[in-house]
């Protein structure tokens, strides 16, 4: 392509854009243009699980197909995101004949428009072109948020374990000696890292800088559905993307393959994160993948984030604790039925509780869940909050009480991710 790019902002919403590919690339673009309003055609004949969360959710429209020229009628753009050249020139040509802009993934310089690195601070936000140079323009991109999100001080809440259960002074009894980042192993080749990074409830705005700042150096992102598909789009186009999806009650990678990712990433000297929604530690599994790193000698890097459990309530004008209402907060997993043997929560107890209860991925066995806490005491009366996708744009939210939120859950149409809270709260903040 020759000559200077010509800067353009698209406004989107309503507007048809057809996006070829389901695989990871898709994966990182598609969210972008989710947020843009965009009316998203996906062709693909396979999709990833984040990408099929979308289908299933509504927000776009997918065609189990390989392309054909005529999914561009009606068009204003399409994204091209596979690595067949001869199947992605099939689709630049459709789209020069009916004078649609084409991003293309595997060709910039086929390509008849170009995505640039892009960083958002509340309303603004910052594209840049590095003049066909993804690395340049990341860099500028990347300074350019520095000084939008510029802070005081070191960011706090990183925590660096070279072990399990060994801090900086050496690995616990029994466990391998565990060398610090960049340094060699015992076999001498190099050994990379792995951060467990929080990203937070759903806006990406609220991934703690220090996670923010690790995604920027990552050569490799295992990331789940529940992170914020902005973040994806913002990273390095040579970061490789594993989708760990691990959508409930859906398809899901075993938690042993993610671990075996991790630590042969690492140990192949590369820098991984591994994005998770919310906390690490707060039913995300983190515990686990850290010990897996641990017992292989690969050294990991903690950063907490915001948990769903106290942000998406405070993001529905639901505080979980409030002064003369409660002076505690219970958060439990819903996801395994009262009545199952698997289930290690003491459902009668929690019913005799009177402060707030915060139940997590317990969509799927309200009905039951409400039924045994008032079976047990509390009072049908309770009243009860369900946040479907908080902090998002597609935040969702109905009140009720325990009694009746099943039914109401039901008529609403609400469907995970969710956060249900039970207690008085719910109305604290009315006026």
């Amino acid at each position: 392509m020759s000559g200077s790019p010509y800067p353009l902002g698209l406004r989107l919403t309503g507007r048809r854009v057809v996006v070829v590919g389901g695989g990871a690339v898709a994966t990182r673009r598609v969210p972008a243009l989710l947020d843009a309003g965009a009316d998203v055609l996906l062709v693909a004949p396979e999709l990833t699980p984040a990408l099929r969360a979308h289908v299933d959710a509504g927000r776009l429209r997918w065609e189990p197909r390989r392309f054909l020229p005529d999914d561009l009628d009606g068009a204003w753009l399409v994204q091209v995101a596979v690595d067949d050249r001869v199947a992605a020139a099939a689709v630049s040509a459709a789209a020069a004949e009916r004078r649609i802009f084409c991003v293309r993934a595997d060709d910039r310089a086929a390509a008849t428009a170009w995505t640039p690195a892009v960083t958002r601070h509340g309303p603004v936000t910052v594209a840049v072109l590095g003049g066909g140079d993804p690395r340049r323009a990341m860099s500028v991109r990347d300074a350019v948020r520095e000084l939008l999100a510029a802070r005081a001080g070191q960011p706090a809440g990183e925590t660096t374990v070279a072990g399990a259960a060994a801090g900086a002074a050496g690995a616990a009894p029994g466990r391998p000696s565990v060398p610090a980042p960049g340094e060699s192993g015992a076999d001498g080749a190099p050994v990379g890292r792995v951060a467990l990074v929080g990203a937070g409830p759903g806006d990406p705005e609220l991934i703690t800088v220090r996670g923010w700042r690790l995604l920027t150096e990552a050569e490799v992102v295992v990331a789940d559905r529940l992170v914020p598909g902005l973040l994806l789009d913002e990273l390095r186009p040579d970061v490789e993307l594993v989708d760990a999806s691990k959508i409930p009650y859906g398809p899901s990678r075993a938690q042993e393959e993610i671990n075996r990712i991790l630590v042969d990433r690492a140990r192949a000297g590369k820098v991984v994160v591994r994005l998770k929604g919310g906390d690490p530690y707060v039913f995300g599994r983190g515990g686990e993948e850290l010990l897996a790193c641990a017992e292989a000698g690969v050294p990991v890097t903690v950063v907490p984030g915001v948990t769903s459990a106290i942000s998406v309530p405070a993001a529905a004008r639901v505080p979980v604790t409030h002064r003369a209402v409660a002076h505690e907060f219970t958060v439990v997993s819903g996801h395994v039925a009262p009545d199952s043997p698997a289930s290690l929560v003491r459902w009668e107890s929690l019913a005799g509780l009177r402060g707030t209860l915060v139940i997590l991925m317990g969509l799927k066995n309200l009905a039951a869940i409400s039924a045994t806490l008032v079976a047990h005491g509390r009072p049908a009366g309770t009243p009860a909050a369900v946040i479907q996708e908080g902090t998002t744009t597609a935040q969702r939210a109905i009140r009720s009480t325990l009694g009746t939120v099943a039914a109401d859950v039901e008529a609403a149409g609400l469907r995970p991710p969710a956060i249900v809270v039970v207690g008085d709260v719910v109305g604290a903040l009315d006026t």
